[in-house]
């Protein structure tokens, strides 16, 4: 799970680990990067916010992450409207996209459905 916002991160992590999920956070797409080398054959996965620091997006998080891992899923969050990220870039509330603020039981079954999604 990528989230900038350290407060919002917390509680992500919090009910995804209620909802009986293993988190590894980072704060940004870099740290993500640096994770990964250790961390990639335990990511099933991958929870990132759209627009965060360091010059890395989310969605250029994922694909660098998915160039590795074909099979890896992707949920992007944003307080943004997703149209905002481009036309060639598809997102489907509830599927691979959730809409900040979300409830905690939107985050646990869009993320349970990710998992089992394809």
């Amino acid at each position: 799970m990528v989230e900038d916002e350290p407060t919002l991160r917390a509680l992500v992590r919090k009910v995804l680990e209620r909802g009986g999920f293993q988190v590894i956070e980072a704060s940004s797409g870099l740290a993500a990067l640096e994770l990964w080398t250790s961390t990639k054959p335990h990511v099933d996965l991958l929870l990132t916010d759209m627009v965060m620091p360091d010059g890395i997006s989310g969605k250029q998080l994922a694909e660098k992450l998915k160039a590795e891992n074909p099979n890896l899923k992707v949920i992007y969050t944003s307080g943004y409207s997703p149209d905002l990220m481009g036309q060639d870039f598809v997102v489907q509330e509830g599927i691979n996209f959730l809409q900040k603020p979300y409830p905690p039981q939107a985050l646990v079954e869009t993320v349970r459905n990710g998992l089992k999604a394809g």
